[in-house]
């Protein structure tokens, strides 16, 4: 089996497609910004915390491709897009050539992302679940007229900086935002997200980290 990477994925007619439709179907129902952006961004920050709390080879990049493929499977449904995505996944990593032993451990991470039923099964899990609910900011938010109706697209338009730091020396990942709090109060970004940071803590506690939520420049978690 050969090493498959990001790139490899990225350039994936099949992974182009599902992602360009996965973002289009999600904004027809109402949904924030699940495209390329986000698919970047996700993937980047994976692979960062697994690289900065010196995680060998292949797992960073593992983390990367579990990251930019996990919400593939919006292209069928929003409801247990999760399982859809794992499964998309399985497919194009098998057609490229992937190893059965790193297929498994990226559709697992993926099959695992989201809360409530979430865990995280092993480090490309907890890395991709710190990173997705990391990507919270005003850029996904694709009618700022409608902020005033919709509580998910009015703290996302609040949050003007987003930023995960890992610490491995003092094994520590924090959350760091800057909120406008002219347009969205901090307690409604925990009255949404809250269940979000309980599955973080539980991700890097995987890790052997503590994990921490700063909102401008305060701790509160």
């Amino acid at each position: 089996m050969k090493e498959i990477t990001l790139e490899a994925v990225k350039n994936n007619p099949q992974v182009v497609s599902f992602l360009e439709a996965a973002n289009e179907y999600l904004g027809v129902i109402g949904y924030t910004e699940h495209g390329f952006r986000h698919a970047d961004i996700v993937s980047k920050l994976s692979k960062n915390v697994l690289a900065h709390l010196n995680y060998k080879k292949p797992l960073p990049e593992l983390a990367a491709i579990a990251g930019y493929l996990h919400d593939i499977g919006n292209v069928v449904n929003r409801t247990d897009h999760i399982s859809a995505s794992a499964l998309i996944t399985m497919d194009v990593l098998d057609e490229l050539g992937m190893s059965p032993e790193d297929v498994a451990i990226i559709i697992g991470a993926i099959g695992n992302h989201e809360e409530p039923i979430g865990e995280p099964v092993n480090p490309v899990a907890a890395a991709l679940i710190l990173a997705d609910k990391a990507d919270v900011h005003r850029s996904r938010v694709r009618n700022p007229q409608l902020i005033a109706m919709d509580i998910h697209d009015r703290v996302n338009y609040a949050v003007e900086r987003s930023f995960l730091r890992v610490d491995a020396e003092k094994k520590k990942i924090a959350l760091e935002l800057t909120i406008d709090t002219k347009i969205s109060q901090v307690m409604e970004y925990f009255e949404i997200f809250l269940s979000r940071m309980l599955i973080c803590k539980k991700a890097a506690e995987f890790l052997k980290t503590d994990f921490d939520l700063y909102i401008n420049e305060t701790k509160l978690f």
